[in-house]
């Protein structure tokens, strides 16, 4: 190891930056020096200026995965090695504002019905069952579910923040089950082969994946939809986004209002001003109907 990724990762763990990111920001600054074959000591702005244009139009990266590169390059650049810039130097690409797709409750239960496996079954009815990201269902501990008090234990979640959120009853029930088959060992609700770790999320991502193509569902499920879902039908069941916030963990209400724009049900109760300009006018025609007819 050189001495400065040592430098960089030690910056890194500082910060007590996730391991996953950690990874991601090593994977793109080394991909990085390889490309010009020189350590990025030796590099300037117009270099990364460069290998972003390549990694845009030649390797047609994301734009998601362009701004990780430009994220993982700046931290090297203004943090480690303390270069004279600023991050208005780094520019990113713009991103689409995507809505995220979701499944109506009976899709959910079709879906649902084809997840080969308790324990699968089981991370992904929790997944839509509290609103968890995947990588926070496979993470969590026996000691995490509070029956008493109806709630899950999120401990370093995104960005290594704690909450609660819900656990139904109904939920309740179905862990409670799958706790009497399997039994798990150790402490992770939901534990690998190997107990000492728990399930990985990409296990879970190929089970959910043949459990979608057997549904025959044209909307490609995912975990993370799942928890889309979650969002979606507290909206439409008129929960208040903020809870919902709190629920998913959200930093920014922004984050969360966005589901307002994807559920139906929010779309189709809100009142065109059509109705509000030919109301009167309808209602007129029929009092003149009623008078006549009087």
């Amino acid at each position: 190891m050189t001495p400065l990724r040592q430098r960089m990762i030690e910056d890194m763990c500082i910060r007590n930056f996730a391991s996953t990111t950690q990874r991601s920001y090593i994977h793109y600054v080394a991909e990085f020096a390889k490309y010009y074959n020189r350590s990025p000591q030796e590099l300037d702005l117009e270099a990364v200026r460069q290998y972003q244009l390549y990694l845009t139009q030649e390797r047609k990266l994301s734009p998601e995965s362009v701004n990780t590169f430009v994220s993982a390059i700046q931290f090297l650049y203004l943090i480690t090695l303390e270069m004279p810039w600023d991050k208005h130097d780094f520019p990113r690409a713009r991103l689409d504002q995507k809505l995220p797709v979701v499944l109506a409750p009976d899709e959910v239960q079709r879906f649902l019905e084809h997840v080969c496996g308790v324990k699968h079954r089981a991370v992904l009815l929790t997944c839509y069952g509290s609103g968890l990201r995947i990588s926070e269902a496979v993470a969590r501990k026996i000691s995490d579910i509070d029956g008493k008090r109806k709630l899950i234990r999120v401990q370093h979640g995104k960005g290594g923040k704690d909450r609660y959120t819900m656990l139904s009853p109904c939920l309740l029930e179905l862990l409670r089950a799958y706790y009497r088959i399997l039994r798990p060992a150790g402490e992770w609700l939901f534990p690998s082969w190997r107990t000492h770790l728990h399930l990985s999320a990409g296990a879970v991502q190929s089970a959910c994946r043949e459990a979608w193509q057997h549904s025959g569902l044209t909307k490609r499920v995912t975990p993370h939809m799942l928890r889309h879902s979650f969002a979606t039908h507290l909206l439409e069941r008129g929960v208040d986004s903020r809870v919902i916030q709190a629920l998913l963990g959200h930093n920014r209400i922004e984050t969360t209002a966005r589901y307002t724009t994807v559920s139906p049900a929010t779309v189709s109760a809100t009142a065109s001003p059509l109705d509000q300009l030919l109301q009167p006018a309808k209602s007129k025609t029929a009092q003149t109907k009623r008078s006549k007819k009087g």
